[in-house]
């Protein structure tokens, strides 16, 4: 074949270089949850063949040889560079980018600003304008998956993590760049944008310029019908268009994009197609020139060259292609600078128009077994034909683990491998697999794979402002917002987290298309079993599951779910409790489980509850009655008998039986007892079905009851030694807890009830902390101590070294440890008793230490040990150490006798011993406490088991002395054969085969006293050392160590005796430290007074025998050295118990401190080395500051002087006070701590001397507060004045006025102590008591109530008596009136009406109750004639009118206040300010009225409705109505009482003058109408008065008549004279009011429009616009505003109006876009006045600033608009800062306007200066002026 091509190509058969290549690369948008499929792969170099400037007869050779092996690869992203055309098909569509995919698997975007020239400035059009535009199409709009299009490439950039990203562009302008007008053809198939779209057509950019292409509508029907997107095409629209007319030499072309034309055209050598214009997609003929092994070349449109690589050949032909078989085939590529060009011939590809086939969705994501290999290629990957005989490709990184591990030899054409399908290539047809193991594996390929609620690791990647972005997968990404990173608002994520962690997390939310996936890392949502809740179908009535609060308001909480799923828990269904703030309550994030009450699935809208004792959904029945039982049934501490279900690896499940077993629990091997051993046996030793009793419920957090068999633990919380809450721990305390966690930098330990605390490494042990492992473990029992506690961060400090947290008696608390420890063999030994069936548990059993077995010996060990046999431990291991052998030798198979020495039940280990000390034992009787010198013989993990020395019996010991003492150092620790000092304790063999001692010397009495801080340890250790002491030597020594209460002294080398603090001076100054007076060292001379007992440290007496044996009493004191030593100590004989009956009550004394005990709150002090005190805490100051914080006020050593008040119960200490005798007489002020606070009530006070007080709410304070207990907690620490102390209850008073009378502090609430002290229409303060059927209680003080009447509590008439328990809660702090005070009964009546308290109503207004009637009465004995009448005229009406008549009734002045009635109907005004309002009230109010003459309504000021009937000066009826409450008080006394004749007389006299009075004030003229017929007669009389027919509605209104009030509305309607247009249309405002309040909205809208009709509109549509504004519907007055701004364009009130209404709802934004609406609207000549009224209203109710800037720019058009000027001074004076008015008032004096003006602001200039400035400023002001006139006069003169 002739080799022309091969070095002159024409057409492309030159080899691009094919290098490893990307799918899928894609913009980084600003979209977080964007993802890149696959990796890229690496890149590889290959250097390129020059092949083309050879010269020819040369490279025919060449070119020949080359033939034979041409390969033709797919070309890769190395390959690609910019301006190379490609076909490409859509893949994915997004809102700002196109997807595409392209040859070769390889993948490429298109930004939504490469679309076309029309599209983007659209967009940028509306970016600048901030507004969406209409004809703008998002592209999801225009463009959908599988669309063929023609796309160039733009750049091809190198990202952050390496990969390459393909960026794209389909702008015709760019696609067709090669094109120009001449080379435009008929029948080209070009790509074309639209433009723009005209009334018969379209006009198409085609990217050629000076060429106009136009596309006729009929052209593109069928197009458009089969898009199926709308009856027209898009701005921005990519279509193939096909060339059907060329005009003008190309300037003018005519498109078709008929889908049959397209499909049918092919490029043909007419249309003059050459290699820089040949467009990618064009369908030509092409005739094969060379088949290659995977590829071939082809030749088209005559003269060019093109090659198709295997992925690209037709797969229905496969390779059955010959030299010059002739085909169809399209243009897939052309390289911009080698022109070569790449073709298909898949069909899919041959139609234009046409789109590839797509994957099913099934497919993706699927492994097939087996797929075979077709092809290799060593550059790009494999070829593999899957199960179902289609094609697929992997590239070489997906091939294997690594580049190295890739073995080529494996792919071989027909190798079989497992792959996984991970993508589909649109434009090749063919899936794109991967053989990696890990992707075959993965759980999630992509982000359909994810479901919502699936729980998913992942890998922390990134930390964002707005949340941590998580790796979930290749190519899967997650967000999790901050408020999911944990259960708490986390503040510093980054603390927390670190990128590469790996994270736990769940899918709240998955969307695939948007690949969007959000993630919550809640540790209780993670963890959470409850069903998954994630759309609305699934809310169930009864479901229980957790969800995450959003928001809590006022209303309740929104609560959220998965897939955005949310809810309402109402504010009644948050609590069982009422909740009156929940924003303080929950908080956002907050985790909470809900029970869905109700779910309306279509409206979106859920309803939910915290509240989830109410029955749950059938399902679950049985686990919602576990949970409830759960909830309800087990507190922490309470003691349960469990069956063991099962053993879990760490711990057991067991049920607890009251329940029948139904309730689950479980106890975590750690606490099955207080020993770690035991724990590990114990779990080992029970079998399911295994009882255990008294087992303590410990916590019931989540699903799950937590048990503990602590036995140290369950003491403490029975004893109540545990805190209940972090508010409840002290500095100090000491509490029994459990290691919750070992950390390097010290041990989390938890207690009951959930408080946990730290103990750091400093503070963990007395020993040197290296590793905190080595010390403690996890779920050990621990004794910790407070140190500190952080309120804010609720931390707690602890310490755990045994010094601080033992008791000081060590022998004790490790006997106690032995002991509790036997104890729990013992019970395991029992259940394995019990259990009886394997032989080796029974023998486990029977052996006890010093037990004697017959052995044989069965082996001798290296180590000289030795293990037995025998028939009485078969199936044990049985070892003798070599110690033990002692000193026999012995052979495999010899029988020994062997004494057992301790048995492991956990190995079935038994350790005996054959030494013939112990062998031949010489029992004893032994005593209690007897000390002994003991051998150890074996040490087990918590005890040791020795051998006494004298009778060889065996003994156990502790190892510990204390629970937190775990640590030894090698040289402490006890090693077997050593000697040490033991006492015994138990001394009956019991069934542990062994005695029990303690380590060291015996201690007697070891519960007597708790240990002194002063009798160190070193005093313990002193052996009783033998002295000639007796009592009155005089001894010399040296000072060893200073305490604070003592002082050892050394007197020779053995000898140690002790001088306490009081034996150091005869006068010891107050506030001194007398040991601090001696320094360690210094020689001292003292005298003995006394002996104390070594171990005991109790005081001997002289004559006791072991006086010689114990420490010397020393007092150094000058008296005492000199002279006899005292007579208080010759009394020793009668022992300590009388020491403190030698003291009198009364007397004072000196005392040291020793310490303050913060568990028993009091201060422990030392009277004399023998004599102890207690001051209790309110003893100790009468300075409140000293009794919150007692430890700091006294320091250890101090001497204190203190008044004896008597001896404890035990006789053994005394009771002192630092404050004297307390006497609680009435006027005394002391000191008190807040037992108890009862609400509405008061405090309960703990006094000193053991009383208690009460102080009642009125009493804590001078000014009563609206929550007045809310500053007390218990503990509270107060000083109380005592006010009465009677029987003994006591009263008290925490009022300023009574503690610091002198203080003349201001008394806001005086106290009330008698009835006396209340007057007749005095204001008083008061808390509400209750609410009775007789009215409101409210309490005065302690001991006086008043009543308020129900039509005193309020203007509205109110049905429901339940809204008064609302808003008068009990408790509630108002201000009342007095009415009425009556001595004799102490009966008080109160007012909260308005008027006479002057406080806003207690029932607001917005509840639109009607208003009482008001009516007026002189005297209340004419009360009972009118009854009669009011029950016939006013059965509906309750009121009680009190304001009096006066004695001229033509001249009576109104008092009401406008707020006090509401009939429910009000006509509001329009555009008149309120103080207009007022002065209009006051006018009217002022004039005097002719009594016939009906009042007209006022036009110019609308009407107001507020002011009722007395808008009328018409005279009272003289009455007055009870309220039903008080008639039905007394009507039942009435009927009870049988009249007699005469009362019967008296009450027909009352009858008939009532009758008169009823006539002759029907008579009067000026009477005001009571009934219907009244009205009827008013409105007869004055036809056309608006304000009469408006009182007759109210009238029916207060009745709740709305159907007569209507009707009296249409009467009026029809009554009124056309010509009164006011009067008309204030009864139409007033039945728009009416419909608004009572009506629905479809009568209301039609009353609307008849007023329109009958009245001028625009009045009609403003009154319905401030209606609904003021009923707070605002978004039907917006509706109506946006109606009228159509209607009524040209006025100017209207958008005035608006304006007015939007600032007043807070959008400022939208007011400055309706002013730029206005101002189009509005001709020019108004804009100025507008801009200004504009501005006017954003000074009163928006922004400030823009109102400046709106009249600063306005001012800079018009400078010489006075009146502008005028309002922007008035306005600044009003709301800004002098300097900013001074700086307006400069800038007008230097303008040039008239002399006139000038002169009235110079004028306005100096009043301001006069008001606000200095004299300085004043006269600047007038020399301005005077400058100014001069020169207009000087002008003048030229």
């Amino acid at each position: 074949m002739a080799s022309m091509e091969e070095n002159f190509p024409r057409g492309g058969i030159q080899k691009k270089p094919t290098e490893g290549k990307t799918p899928n690369s894609k913009l980084e948008r600003d979209n977080l949850f964007d993802v890149h499929h696959e990796e890229q792969s690496r890149k590889r170099k290959r250097s390129q063949k020059n092949q083309g400037n050879q010269k020819k007869f040369k490279a025919d050779k060449i070119a020949a040889a080359k033939d034979s092996v041409v390969n033709i690869e797919p070309f890769t992203i190395e390959a690609l560079c910019e301006g190379m055309l490609l076909l490409g098909c859509i893949k994915e569509v997004s809102e700002y980018e196109l997807a595409i995919s392209l040859p070769n698997g390889l993948s490429g975007f298109v930004p939504v600003t490469q679309i076309s020239d029309a599209y983007s400035k659209m967009l940028s059009k509306e970016v600048a304008q901030g507004e969406l535009l209409e004809d703008l199409n998002s592209l999801l709009d225009m463009y959908s998956p599988g669309t063929l299009v023609r796309c160039i490439v733009t750049s091809v950039e190198k990202r952050a993590d390496g990969r390459r990203s393909i960026k794209l562009s389909i702008d015709p302008k760019k696609v067709n760049k090669g094109l120009n007008t001449s080379s435009l053809a008929l029948g080209m198939l070009l790509s074309g944008s639209v433009s723009s779209v005209e009334d018969h057509g379209y006009l198409i950019d085609i990217g050629v310029s000076g060429t106009h292409a136009f596309l006729p509508r009929q052209k593109a029907q069928n197009y458009i019908k089969a898009l199926k997107r709308g009856p027209d095409l898009k701005i921005g629209q990519n279509l193939n268009c096909i060339i059907v007319e060329v005009k003008n030499e190309g300037r003018v072309v005519r498109l078709s994009v008929d889908r049959s034309e397209v499909a049918a055209s092919l490029a043909t050598e007419r249309q003059n197609w050459t290699l820089s214009n040949l467009l990618p997609g064009l369908v030509v003929k092409a005739r094969v020139q060379k088949v290659a092994p995977l590829g071939m070349k082809l030749s088209f449109l005559s003269s060019f060259t093109g090659i198709v690589d295997f992925m690209h050949m037709d797969p229905e032909k496969s390779m059955n292609y010959s030299p010059d078989q002739v085909m169809k085939a399209c243009i897939l590529s052309i390289h911009p600078t080698s022109k070569v060009v790449r073709l298909t011939l898949r069909q899919a590809f041959l139609q234009p128009g046409g789109s590839p086939n797509q994957l099913s969705s099934d497919r993706m994501g699927a492994v097939v077994e087996e797929s075979t290999v077709k092809a290799f290629y060593k550059q790009f990957g494999a070829i593999f034909e899957l199960d179902d005989g289609t094609l697929a490709f992997a590239r070489l990184k997906h091939l294997s683990k690594n580049r190295k591990s890739l073995k080529p030899v494996a792919f071989k054409a027909g190798c079989k491998h497992k792959c996984r399908i991970i993508d589909y290539s649109l434009m090749d047809e063919m899936c794109i697999v991967s053989l990696k193991y890990q992707i075959i594996e993965a759980r999630f390929l992509q982000y359909q794979d994810i479901h919502t609620g699936d729980v998913v690791q992942g890998k922390v990647f990134a930390l964002k402002p707005i949340g941590m972005q998580v790796k979930v997968a290749d190519g899967i990404k997650g967000l999790v917002p901050l408020m999911h990173l944990a259960d708490v608002t986390l503040k510093q994520p980054e603390k927390k987290y670190n990128i590469g962690d790996e994270v736990r997390c769940r899918v709240l939310e998955c969307n695939p298309e948007g690949r969007k996936l959000i993630l919550t890392l809640k540790k209780s949502l993670v963890q959470s079993k409850l069903p998954v809740l994630s759309n609305y179908e699934d809310a169930k009535p009864g479901l229980i599951t957790h969800g995450f609060v959003v928001c809590a308001r006022e209303f309740g909480c929104i609560v959220k779910f998965y897939n955005d799923v949310k809810g309402l828990v109402p504010k009644n269904e948050l609590s069982a409790e009422p909740i009156s703030c929940p924003d303080k309550v929950f908080h956002e994030g907050q985790v909470v489980k809900v029970m869905v009450l109700k779910c309306e699935p279509q409206q979106e809208r859920l309803l939910l509850s915290f509240r989830l004792s109410s029955k749950s959904a059938p399902e679950d029945k049985k686990e919602c009655s576990l949970k409830k039982k759960q909830e309800v049934k087990y507190q922490i501490g309470e003691m349960v008998d469990v069956k063991v279900l099962k053993k879990k690896d760490n711990g057991l499940e067991v049920s607890i039986l009251e329940d029948e077993g139904n309730v689950i629990a479980s106890i975590p091997t750690v606490h099955l007892s207080d020993f770690v051993a035991t724990c590990k046996l114990l779990w080992h030793c029970l079998q399911e079905g295994d009882v255990l009793p008294r087992v303590m419920c410990l916590s019931d957090k989540g699903e799950h009851i937590i048990l503990s068999r602590k036995s140290a633990v369950i003491s403490a919380v029975q004893e109540e030694q545990v805190v209940r809450s972090f508010s409840e721990i002290q500095p100090g305390m000491l509490l029994t807890g459990y290691v919750r966690n070992v950390m390097p930098f010290g041990v989390f330990v938890e207690f009951p009830f959930g408080v946990t605390g730290l103990a750091p490494k400093v503070s963990m042990s007395d020993k040197f902390v290296t590793d905190t492992k080595d010390h403690f473990e996890v779920g050990q029992t621990v004794i910790a101590k407070v140190m500190s506690i952080d309120e804010e961060k609720q931390r707690v400090l602890l310490n755990l070294k045994v010094s601080e947290c033992s008791s000081g008696d060590s022998a004790a608390e490790s006997f106690a440890l032995l002991n509790q420890y036997f104890k729990e063999m013992k019970e395991i030994r029992n259940l394995l008793r019990r259990r009886g069936e394997p032989s080796m548990a029974r023998g486990l059993c029977e052996l006890v230490p010093g037990k004697e077995l017959q052995l044989v010996v069965q082996d001798m060990k290296e180590d000289g040990s030795a293990l037995f046999s025998g028939s009485c431990v078969t199936g044990l291991t049985v070892t003798a150490t070599r110690y033990h052998l002692g000193d026999k030798n012995l052979v495999p198979g010899e029988k020994t006798k062997a004494l057992v020495l301790h048995v492991d039940a956990l190995t079935s280990k038994v350790y005996v011993s054959l030494r013939e000390e112990l062998l031949k034992q010489r029992a004893k009787q032994l005593t209690e406490n007897s000390q002994h010198s003991a051998i150890v013989q074996h040490i087990a993990e918590d005890f040791a088991i020795v051998s006494l020395l004298e009778t060889g019996q065996l003994a156990a010991i502790p190892i510990a002395s204390h629970f937190n003492d775990t640590f030894r150092f090698d040289s402490e620790k006890l090693k077997v054969g050593q000697i040490i000092s033991a006492t015994l304790k138990a001394v009956k063999v019991n069934d542990h085969g062994v005695l029990l001692a303690v380590q060291g010397p015996a201690k007697k009495n070891v519960f007597a006293r708790v240990r002194n801080e002063s009798e160190t340890a070193v005093e313990e250790m002193l052996a009783a050392v033998k002295h000639s002491l007796s009592l009155g030597d005089v001894v010399t020594g040296t000072v060893k160590s200073v305490k604070p209460t003592h002082v050892t002294v050394a007197i020779d080398d053995k000898l140690t005796g002790s001088i306490h603090a009081s034996r150091i001076l005869d006068e010891v100054p107050i506030g001194s430290f007398p040991t601090y007076t001696l320094k360690a060292g210094q020689k001292v001379t003292a005298r003995v007074i006394g002996g104390r007992e070594v171990n005991t440290h109790r005081y001997l007496p002289i004559t006791h025998p072991h006086f010689t044996r114990s420490i010397p009493e020393l007092s150094i004191r000058p008296s005492e050295i000199e002279g006899k030593v005292t007579a208080m100590l010759n009394l020793k004989e009668d022992g300590p118990l009388k020491k403190p009956g030698l003291y009198n009550v009364g007397q004072t004394i000196t005392c040291f401190v020793k310490k303050y005990n913060i568990l028993k709150n009091w201060l422990e002090v030392e009277v004399a080395p023998d004599i102890r005190g207690r001051v209790p805490h309110l003893l100790l100051s009468l300075n409140t500051k000293v009794l919150k914080h007692p430890e700091k006020s006294f320091k250890n050593g101090q001497a204190i002087s203190a008044t004896v008040t008597g001896t404890d119960v035990t006789e053994t200490n005394l009771c002192l006070s630092l404050t004297g005798i307390q006497s609680l007489e009435q006027g005394t002020i002391t000191v008190g701590m807040v037992t108890k606070v009862t609400p509405h009530i008061g405090l309960t006070i703990a006094l000193p001397g053991g009383k208690t007080g009460k102080v009642s709410i009125f009493h804590l304070n001078d000014t009563y507060t609206e929550n007045p207990l809310g500053d007390f907690k218990v503990g509270k620490i107060v000083r109380c004045y005592i006010l009465s102390s009677e029987n003994g209850k006591i009263q008290l008073s925490l009022r300023q006025s009574r503690l610091n009378p002198k203080s003349n502090s201001k008394v806001e609430d005086v106290e009330i102590t008698c009835i006396k002290d209340v007057k007749k229409g005095q204001l008083v303060r008061g808390y509400v008591k209750s609410i009775t059927p007789s009215g409101v209680f409210f309490g005065l003080s302690t001991s006086l109530l008043g009543r308020i009447l129900f039509q005193n509590v309020s203007p509205y008439f109110v049905q429901k008596h339940s809204l008064y328990e609302k808003y008068l809660p009990e408790g509630k702090l108002l201000t009342a009136k007095v009415l009425s005070v009556n001595g004799k009964e102490k009966h008080v009546e109160l007012s909260l009406l308005p008027k006479d308290t002057g406080m806003p109503s207690v029932l607001p207004e917005s509840l639109g109750l009607p208003r009482y009637d008001r009516e007026e009465e002189k005297t209340e004995a004419d009360d009972s004639e009118k009854r009669e009448e009011l029950k016939l005229k006013t059965k509906r009406r309750r009121g009680n009118s009190e304001s009096e008549q006066e004695a001229k009734p033509k001249k009576r002045k109104m008092t009401m206040t406008a707020d006090e009635y509401d009939s429910g109907i009000e006509v509001y005004y329009r555009e008149k300010e309120d103080d207009d309002q007022e002065e209009e009230a006051a006018k009217k109010k002022s004039k005097v009225r002719k009594p016939g003459e009906a009042p007209r309504l006022q036009v110019s000021m609308g009407f107001t409705w507020d002011e009722d009937m007395n808008a009328m000066d018409i005279p009272v009826l003289n009455q007055k109505e009870e309220s039903s409450e008080s008639e039905e008080e007394e009507d039942p006394q009435s009927k009870v009482k049988k009249q007699t004749k005469k009362e019967k007389e008296l009450e027909k006299q009352k009858k008939e003058k009532e009758l008169c009075k009823l006539e002759a004030a029907l008579m009067d003229p000026s009477r005001q109408p009571q009934s219907a017929d009244d009205f009827d007669r008013l409105v007869l009389s004055s036809p056309n008065s608006s304000i009469l027919w408006l009182q007759y509605m109210a009238f029916h209104l207060q009745a709740t008549e709305i159907e007569k009030a209507r009707a009296v509305a249409e009467r009026a309607l029809k009554t009124i004279c056309f010509r009164e247009e006011q009067e008309k249309l204030n009864v139409w405002v007033a039945l728009l009011n009416l419909e608004n309040m009572y009506g629905t909205e479809e009568t209301l809208m039609k009353v609307f429009e008849r007023a329109v009709q009958y009245n001028e509109p625009l009045k009609v549509f403003q009154h319905l616009c401030d209606i609904y504004a003021n009923s707070e519907k605002y978004k039907q007055a917006e509706e109506l505003y946006q109606t009228m701004l159509k209607r009524f364009r040209q006025e100017k009130s209207v958008w005035l109006k608006y304006a007015s209404f939007l600032l007043k709802q807070g959008q400022t934004e939208a007011t400055h876009r309706l002013l730029e609406r206005a101002l189009k609207a509005l001709p020019t000549k108004e804009h100025v006045d507008v801009i200004s009224r504009f501005a006017q209203l954003e000074f009163r109710f928006g922004d400030p600033e823009h109102a400046k800037a709106l009249f600063e720019s306005t001012l800079s058009s018009y400078p010489k608009r006075t009146d502008i000027w005028s309002i922007y001074m008035d306005i600044m004076i009003k709301h800004g800062s002098q300097k900013e008015v001074r700086d307006i008032f400069e800038r007008v004096i230097h303008l040039s306007l008239a002399p006139k003006k000038m002169k009235f602001f110079f004028k306005r200039y100096l009043d301001y200066e006069k008001k606000f400035g200095t004299t300085e400023s004043v006269l600047a002001v007038k020399r301005a002026a005077l400058e100014y006139v001069e020169t207009k006069s000087s002008l003048a003169d030229t």
